[in-house]
C-alpha cells in the first residue's frame, strides 16, 4: 500500500505517524494527498483555533468542532503576494477552489460566495457559505486581510443570527463562525468572544508555512526592503 510507504519514509516520529495513519484511513486519503497534507503540517495546525466552542456547543458536538478547525490556514494556493483586500484573497481561493476545500478538511460543502442575507431594510452578505455534514451546520467564513479586530467577532455574531433565523431548518444545528485574520493577539479574541452566544473561531491565514528564525539569526538577515532598495530601486519606487 502506497500510503504505507509514505508514513514510514516521510514521518519519524511514532505519533505523528499514528496521527496520520488514522486521518488516511477517515478521510480515504489517496498517497498523493496523504503526501501533501505531511508537507504542510495538519497534524500540528488541527484543533489550534481559539474558540469558544466548549462554552456556544453541547459537549458532544463543541469537541469535534474544535477539531475540525485549523490555525493557522494555509493559503499557497494564492501565490506568494500579499493582497491588501479581502475580495483580493476570496478571488484567489475560489480560483482554486478544490484546494481550499482541501484545506478547510473533510466535510465541508461549498454553498456560495458574498451570500445576501435580509435583514430589515438592509441587504448584508457573508465572505463564504459553507455546511459541515458532520456537524450538520452551516459554516460562515469571513476573510479579513489585517489583523483581528474586536469588532469582528461582533458582526460575525449578527451574520450567524442571520443565517439561524434565515436559513437553518429544525434538524439543523447552531451554524458556526470562522474569522480568518492575517494576525490575531489571542488575548483580544478570547475577550471579544467572552459572552458572545454564537459559535465563533478565529484562526490565521498564512501564504507560507515559515519557520520562525534561531534567536542568534533574528536581526542579522536583511529585510525585503533592504533587498529590494539594494538590488531593485524601480521595485521600491512602485511601493
Amino acid at each position: 500500500m502506497g500510503q504505507n510507504l509514505v508514513l514510514l519514509n516521510k514521518l519519524h516520529d511514532r505519533e505523528a505517524r499514528l496521527w496520520y495513519a488514522r486521518a488516511c484511513i477517515e478521510h480515504g486519503w489517496s498517497r498523493s494527498i496523504l503526501d501533501l497534507q505531511i508537507e504542510r503540517r495538519v497534524h500540528e495546525r488541527q484543533g489550534k483555533a481559539v474558540t469558544n466552542f466548549a462554552l456556544t456547543l453541547p459537549p458532544s458536538d463543541s469537541d469535534m468542532a474544535a477539531q475540525i478547525f485549523k490555525d493557522p490556514y494555509l493559503f499557497d494556493m494564492i501565490g506568494t503576494a500579499d493582497p491588501r483586500r479581502e475580495a483580493e484573497v476570496e478571488q484567489a481561493l475560489m480560483t482554486h477552489v478544490e484546494t481550499f476545500l482541501l484545506e478547510l478538511g473533510a466535510g465541508f460543502a461549498f454553498l456560495g460566495r458574498q451570500v445576501p442575507l435580509e435583514v430589515g431594510d438592509s441587504d448584508f452578505r457573508v465572505d463564504l457559505l459553507f455546511y459541515h455534514v458532520r456537524l450538520h451546520a452551516y459554516v460562515v467564513v469571513e476573510l479579513k486581510a489585517t489583523a483581528f479586530k474586536p469588532e469582528y467577532a461582533g458582526k460575525m455574531n449578527f451574520y450567524l443570527s442571520a443565517v439561524d433565523d434565515l436559513m437553518k431548518s429544525e434538524h439543523d444545528n447552531p451554524s458556526i463562525g470562522l474569522l480568518l485574520c492575517k494576525s490575531k493577539d489571542r488575548f483580544q479574541v478570547e475577550y471579544a468572544l467572552r459572552g458572545i452566544a454564537k459559535p465563533i473561531g478565529v484562526a490565521n491565514w498564512e501564504t507560507t508555512l515559515v519557520e520562525k528564525l534561531p534567536k542568534e539569526l533574528e536581526g542579522s538577515l536583511p529585510t525585503i526592503e533592504q533587498i529590494e532598495a539594494e538590488f531593485m530601486p524601480e521595485a521600491r519606487k512602485r511601493r
